[in-house]
């Protein structure tokens, strides 16, 4: 399993930004994908889940604020970020949960 992440960059606090997952090599349409996040000197915390079926689960700090979508003809899941803050600072990872893939993360910077 492959997972290749895309959209991380350094941005100002507000506005939009999307960050995108590739998943290869598994059938990606029966498998749940999430999104977390690990800030420095902090714990890897979820940020958003997405089943099969497009049942959603966001963490506290990002409802309201981020979408977590699929493209199953892509094998691509999206995580679009509105009204980013600084908080958002973290390297953002990909994950599959079974089998417990993890991509190799991208970085998003949000200055204020």
């Amino acid at each position: 399993v492959q997972l290749v992440e895309s959209g991380g960059v350094w941005v100002q606090a507000g506005g939009s930004l999307r960050l995108s997952c590739a998943v290869l090599g598994i059938i990606f349409n029966i498998y749940s994908v999430a999104w977390h996040r690990q800030a420095p000197g902090k714990q890897r915390d979820l940020v958003a889940r997405i089943t099969p079926g497009g049942v959603t689960t966001y963490g506290d700090s990002v409802k309201g604020r981020f979408t977590i979508s699929r493209d199953n003809a892509k094998n691509t899941v999206y995580l679009q970020m509105n009204d980013r803050k600084p908080e958002d600072t973290a390297v953002y990872y990909c994950n599959v949960p079974t089998p417990g893939a993890w991509g190799q993360g991208t970085q998003v910077t949000v200055s204020s």
